[in-house]
């Protein structure tokens, strides 16, 4: 009922639901459209159909180049881990240019390949939290998605009442409990207080569009407090998704398995990697 603006970084009540006319802040997703150009994005679904694609769940299959881990027992090893592949190097290093991947490495890539036919979808989860750190990487490849955030929590969301400037942009009011200026059936000059509205999270759902050749980095709050799920009416064509995870600081410098962890590191970056 609520759609994420990249240009604000609000989630804007949809027209046709009941919170039309209403927004709050949405924290946590950086979007950058056309981070790779047609010709690359051929030639990196080329590579990839090389090489076997797994059955997944839900309609899905997947090509993970990472190392062997054991969530349940919170476990993990190199295994058969022999890097990222090729390919990827290009667009690691093209991430190095986005604000909030300057310090980005990741460890782990997967592809999952999307199909209307197959009913492919991803139910609303959290990633893995004791593994993987803070910021989530996905490239959204041959054709465009939606990624629905929904969020569990019993904590309340503070709406406030957007009004448009003349360009058009959406935008909140400065100070949400002042008195301002307002127009009003057709007159002008009419004092309204903008009140905020508190309504629980449960009741709030936000879409992400993801344009093709798109890349979205999930972090903060869009990380840890919202999941994130994409349902089967929002894949029409084939799509492949190419997600890339960081450490969690346990596995980081000063962590207790850092060692561990720069092994795996520099298995990632070599990319040298085939499918595990």
């Amino acid at each position: 009922n609520f759609t994420y603006c990249p240009a604000t970084g609000l989630a804007k009540g949809n027209e046709d639901s009941e919170f039309a006319g209403w927004a709050f802040p949405f924290p946590g997703v950086f979007l950058t459209e056309e981070f790779i150009s047609e010709d690359e994005e051929s030639e990196i679904v080329e590579l990839m159909d090389q090489d076997d694609w797994k059955p997944s769940q839900s309609g899905r299959k997947k090509q993970d180049y990472g190392p062997k881990v054991n969530f349940k027992k919170q476990r993990m090893k190199a295994g058969s881990f022999t890097g990222l592949p090729s390919f990827s190097k290009k667009i690691v290093a093209q991430m190095k240019a986005c604000s909030v991947l300057g310090s980005f490495l990741p460890v782990e890539q997967c592809n999952l390949d999307y199909m209307p036919e197959r009913g492919s979808a991803i139910d609303p989860h959290f990633d893995d939290w004791w593994l993987w750190g803070e910021r989530l990487v996905s490239l959204n490849l041959l054709s465009k998605t939606v990624l629905s955030m929904s969020c569990d929590s019993e904590d309340r969301i503070q709406l406030f009442p957007t009004f448009s400037r003349e360009n058009g942009e959406l935008s909140l009011p400065g100070s949400f409990t002042e008195t301002t200026t307002c127009k009003n059936s057709g007159e002008e000059g009419i004092n309204c207080i903008l009140s905020p509205r508190l309504v629980p999270s449960k009741e709030v759902t936000v879409a992400i569009h993801l344009p093709r050749r798109s890349l979205v980095v999930l972090y903060g709050d869009a990380r840890y407090k919202w999941k994130h799920a994409i349902y089967r009416k929002h894949i029409e064509h084939r799509r492949i998704c190419v997600t890339f995870r960081e450490l969690s600081a346990e596995f980081s410098a000063g962590g207790r398995h850092e060692e561990l962890g720069k092994e795996l590191l520099e298995i990632a970056l070599s990319f040298q990697g085939r499918p595990v």
